[in-house]
């Protein structure tokens, strides 16, 4: 609840100060806020509107049907338990982990695939651990406890909301900032012609179209750069849940030389991957994540 809340009040403040610092520099420049949208179809009002619910919109969208869509997409089956010993095994170490991260029990599941597990879900209480076939067939259980200690971690640290809050944030600043810009230079063009035809709308979708991809990156950059963030923090998570990073380290170790399984691209976020790293990349590559581990072990 504390966490929606947040995500709710933190998009709210973003268009508050979107709008104040553009009323701030149109009073600087002597212009009328909405003269800059007269002949676009556009005001700030409706602007902030959009941006605010389309923006924050599509991410709890996403976020409150994320269980759903991640058990479809990869044919995850939930277990209790009774299907068979490495099934009761892996329910009751997510049990033991949960309890030693102060969450409820989460739902759990196996799929059909590559080496890879995740979690997801809307609420820390209420989240969903998955793990792969391949994963539990090819890493010892105590490396695989390390992974289930990986996954536990990011929801116990509320990793989906946080990212579903960072990214519904930074679509509000695209859509605003996108279609801001577009009105403004349209209008500015269609004045210095002496028409707001054809040739205004024009320059308002081209630069419309190149905003929205150019600040669509940028929000991209920011959204993986976060992503890696939490992945450290999820694999110290691991090391303090079971006592020590070395399970963690020989885990990463042995993924380093499985196979990888490629999850969707909404679940890619909360696997287990990242043999190399870039801007783009929502985990570090392993070595990193090893170094950094290996760090925690030296107590540095």
């Amino acid at each position: 609840m504390k966490r929606t809340f947040l995500f709710v009040i933190t998009n709210i403040a973003v268009m508050i100060a979107m709008m104040v610092a553009f009323h701030v520099v149109c009073a600087l420049l002597g212009v009328e806020p909405n003269a800059a949208f007269k002949g676009t179809g556009l005001d700030l009002t409706s602007l902030a509107v959009f941006s605010l619910v389309f923006g924050m919109g599509g991410a709890v969208v996403s976020l409150l049907l994320s269980k759903t869509i991640a058990k479809m997409s990869v044919g995850a089956q939930v277990i209790d338990g009774t299907e068979g010993e490495a099934e009761r095994w892996l329910v009751e170490t997510v049990r033991v982990l949960a309890e030693r991260a102060n969450v409820q029990m989460p739902e759990v599941a196996i799929y059909r695939g590559e080496a890879n597990a995740f979690a997801t879900g809307a609420f820390r209480n209420h989240a969903l651990v998955a793990v792969s076939t391949k994963i539990m067939e090819q890493m010892t259980r105590e490396e695989l406890r390390a992974v289930l200690g990986h996954e536990m971690s990011h929801v116990a640290n509320g990793d989906m909301v946080t990212t579903t809050l960072v990214q519904g944030v930074l679509n509000v600043f695209v859509l605003f900032l996108s279609r801001l810009v577009a009105a403004v230079a349209s209008n500015a063009a269609g004045n210095g012609r002496g028409s707001r035809g054809g040739s205004a709308r024009g320059i308002y979708y081209l630069v419309y179209y190149v905003m929205h991809i150019t600040l669509g990156i940028v929000a991209s950059l920011i959204v993986c750069w976060h992503s890696r963030r939490r992945e450290y923090a999820a694999d110290a998570g691991s090391a303090n849940l079971l006592g020590s990073p070395s399970s963690m380290i020989a885990a990463l170790r042995r993924l380093d030389n499985l196979r990888p399984g490629i999850l969707p691209e909404s679940l890619k976020a909360m696997g287990i991957n990242g043999r190399k790293t870039s801007l783009f990349a929502t985990h570090p590559s392993i070595d990193d994540r090893v170094a950094a581990l290996e760090r925690l072990q030296r107590g540095i």
